[in-house]
Protein backbone atom coordinates (compact mmCIF):
# COMPACT_ATOMS: atom_id res chain seq x y z
CA UNK A 1 0.00 0.00 0.00
CA UNK A 2 0.92 3.65 -0.34
CA UNK A 3 1.72 4.17 3.35
CA UNK A 4 3.96 1.10 3.32
CA UNK A 5 5.96 2.54 0.43
CA UNK A 6 6.30 5.88 2.21
CA UNK A 7 7.53 4.10 5.32
CA UNK A 8 9.93 1.91 3.35
CA UNK A 9 11.45 4.94 1.61
CA UNK A 10 11.71 6.67 4.99
CA UNK A 11 13.65 3.66 6.31
CA UNK A 12 15.93 3.96 3.26
CA UNK A 13 16.88 7.55 4.02
CA UNK A 14 14.02 9.90 3.19
CA UNK A 15 13.47 12.32 6.07
CA UNK A 16 9.85 11.30 6.59
CA UNK A 17 7.28 8.77 5.39
CA UNK A 18 5.77 10.91 2.64
CA UNK A 19 2.56 10.09 0.81
CA UNK A 20 2.15 10.23 -2.94
CA UNK A 21 -0.24 13.16 -2.57
CA UNK A 22 2.32 15.13 -0.54
CA UNK A 23 5.07 14.61 -3.10
CA UNK A 24 2.78 15.28 -6.08
CA UNK A 25 1.66 18.50 -4.38
CA UNK A 26 5.30 19.45 -3.74
CA UNK A 27 6.15 18.77 -7.41
CA UNK A 28 3.13 20.84 -8.51
CA UNK A 29 4.20 23.71 -6.26
CA UNK A 30 7.76 23.62 -7.59
CA UNK A 31 6.58 23.51 -11.21
CA UNK A 32 4.31 26.51 -10.61
CA UNK A 33 7.13 28.53 -9.06
CA UNK A 34 9.54 27.59 -11.86
CA UNK A 35 6.98 28.75 -14.42
CA UNK A 36 6.78 32.16 -12.71
CA UNK A 37 10.47 32.45 -11.87
CA UNK A 38 12.16 30.63 -9.00
CA UNK A 39 14.13 33.23 -7.07
CA UNK A 40 15.28 31.34 -3.97
CA UNK A 41 18.88 30.09 -3.88
CA UNK A 42 20.44 27.19 -5.75
CA UNK A 43 20.57 24.98 -2.66
CA UNK A 44 16.86 25.39 -1.95
CA UNK A 45 16.14 24.66 -5.62
CA UNK A 46 18.17 21.44 -5.63
CA UNK A 47 16.51 20.43 -2.37
CA UNK A 48 13.09 21.06 -3.94
CA UNK A 49 13.93 18.85 -6.93
CA UNK A 50 14.11 15.85 -4.62
CA UNK A 51 10.31 15.71 -4.44
CA UNK A 52 10.43 14.39 -8.02
CA UNK A 53 13.15 11.88 -7.03
CA UNK A 54 10.83 10.52 -4.34
CA UNK A 55 8.08 9.99 -6.89
CA UNK A 56 10.51 8.22 -9.20
CA UNK A 57 11.60 5.86 -6.41
CA UNK A 58 8.06 5.27 -5.19
CA UNK A 59 6.81 4.37 -8.68
CA UNK A 60 9.01 1.30 -8.66
CA UNK A 61 7.39 0.10 -5.42
CA UNK A 62 3.77 1.20 -5.59
CA UNK A 63 0.73 -0.89 -6.44
CA UNK A 64 -0.23 -0.68 -10.12
CA UNK A 65 -3.62 0.86 -9.28
CA UNK A 66 -1.99 3.79 -7.44
CA UNK A 67 0.50 4.27 -10.27
CA UNK A 68 -2.31 4.39 -12.84
CA UNK A 69 -4.27 6.80 -10.67
CA UNK A 70 -1.45 9.35 -10.28
CA UNK A 71 0.50 8.97 -13.54
CA UNK A 72 -1.64 11.38 -15.64
CA UNK A 73 -1.19 14.17 -13.06
CA UNK A 74 2.56 13.59 -12.82
CA UNK A 75 2.95 13.42 -16.61
CA UNK A 76 1.11 16.74 -16.92
CA UNK A 77 3.38 18.31 -14.30
CA UNK A 78 6.45 16.83 -16.01
CA UNK A 79 5.32 18.36 -19.31
CA UNK A 80 4.87 21.75 -17.66
CA UNK A 81 8.30 21.48 -16.05
CA UNK A 82 9.89 20.63 -19.40
CA UNK A 83 8.17 23.62 -21.00
CA UNK A 84 9.41 25.96 -18.24
CA UNK A 85 13.00 24.71 -18.27
CA UNK A 86 16.01 24.42 -20.58
CA UNK A 87 17.80 21.13 -21.20
CA UNK A 88 21.53 21.73 -20.73
CA UNK A 89 22.36 18.14 -19.75
CA UNK A 90 22.76 19.35 -16.18
CA UNK A 91 25.85 21.46 -16.86
CA UNK A 92 24.70 24.45 -14.80
CA UNK A 93 23.33 22.48 -11.83
CA UNK A 94 26.40 20.23 -11.80
CA UNK A 95 28.45 23.25 -10.72
CA UNK A 96 26.55 23.21 -7.41
CA UNK A 97 25.25 19.68 -6.85
CA UNK A 98 26.33 16.17 -7.79
CA UNK A 99 23.91 15.03 -10.44
CA UNK A 100 22.08 11.75 -9.94
CA UNK A 101 21.73 9.12 -12.66
CA UNK A 102 20.77 10.27 -16.18
CA UNK A 103 17.28 8.74 -15.97
CA UNK A 104 16.40 11.50 -13.48
CA UNK A 105 15.99 13.96 -16.37
CA UNK A 106 14.70 16.87 -14.23
CA UNK A 107 18.25 17.29 -12.87
CA UNK A 108 19.52 18.01 -16.37
CA UNK A 109 17.35 21.06 -16.87
CA UNK A 110 17.25 24.55 -15.41
CA UNK A 111 14.49 27.18 -15.38
CA UNK A 112 14.03 29.32 -18.51
CA UNK A 113 13.33 32.32 -16.31
CA UNK A 114 16.51 33.17 -14.44
CA UNK A 115 15.71 35.42 -11.53
CA UNK A 116 16.88 36.13 -7.99
CA UNK A 117 19.62 34.13 -6.30
CA UNK A 118 18.98 31.03 -8.40
CA UNK A 119 19.21 33.00 -11.64
CA UNK A 120 22.48 34.65 -10.61
CA UNK A 121 23.98 31.29 -9.62
CA UNK A 122 22.88 29.53 -12.79
CA UNK A 123 24.07 32.39 -15.04
CA UNK A 124 27.47 32.25 -13.29
CA UNK A 125 27.58 28.56 -14.26
CA UNK A 126 26.82 29.32 -17.92
CA UNK A 127 23.04 28.91 -17.96
CA UNK A 128 21.16 30.82 -20.62
CA UNK A 129 17.56 31.88 -20.24
CA UNK A 130 15.26 34.83 -19.80
CA UNK A 131 16.70 37.27 -17.29
CA UNK A 132 13.55 38.22 -15.40
CA UNK A 133 15.47 40.69 -13.23
CA UNK A 134 16.77 42.51 -16.31
CA UNK A 135 13.33 42.39 -17.96
CA UNK A 136 11.79 43.92 -14.86
CA UNK A 137 14.44 46.68 -14.86
CA UNK A 138 13.75 47.40 -18.53
CA UNK A 139 10.00 47.54 -17.91
CA UNK A 140 10.53 49.98 -15.06
CA UNK A 141 12.83 52.14 -17.22
CA UNK A 142 10.26 52.18 -20.01
CA UNK A 143 7.51 53.14 -17.60
CA UNK A 144 9.65 55.96 -16.22
CA UNK A 145 10.44 57.19 -19.71
CA UNK A 146 6.76 57.18 -20.64
CA UNK A 147 5.87 59.11 -17.50
CA UNK A 148 8.34 61.87 -18.28
CA UNK A 149 7.36 62.20 -21.94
Amino acid sequence: METDVGELLHQHGWRTAFTVAERVNAWAALVSVVERGYDDDIYEYTNDLYCRNWLHEAWLLLDEHIVQLWTPRIKALDDRYRAATVDDDGQALAQFHRLPSPDLWWWRRHPCILTGDLGRSLRSAGAVGIDADLDLDLDLDLDLDLDTA
